[in-house]
């Protein structure tokens, strides 16, 4: 199999270091930066559906932005 060279900053790679220590543990077998890059490259953002709490005035928040921002696509179409 062909290898290729990537350059990652010191934080993305400490990043995926900690995601394959997560995925390690949870599928309890050895896990590469490799593996986590698959891992991650197979999720939907449906697969984070309910992993953010947010507080209902931050809800209001987002829901008015959304609003705000829908009008004025309107009003530019």
């Amino acid at each position: 199999m062909a290898t290729k060279s990537i350059k990652l900053s010191e934080e993305t790679y400490r990043k995926l270091v900690e995601i394959a220590g997560k995925l390690q543990a949870e599928l309890k077998k050895p896990v590469s930066i490799e593996d986590a890059i698959k891992y991650l490259m197979k999720r939907k953002i449906s697969d984070l559906a309910g992993s953010w709490e947010v507080s209902d005035e931050e809800v209001r928040e987002i829901k008015e932005l959304l609003r705000k921002g829908w009008e004025a696509w309107k009003r530019s179409a």
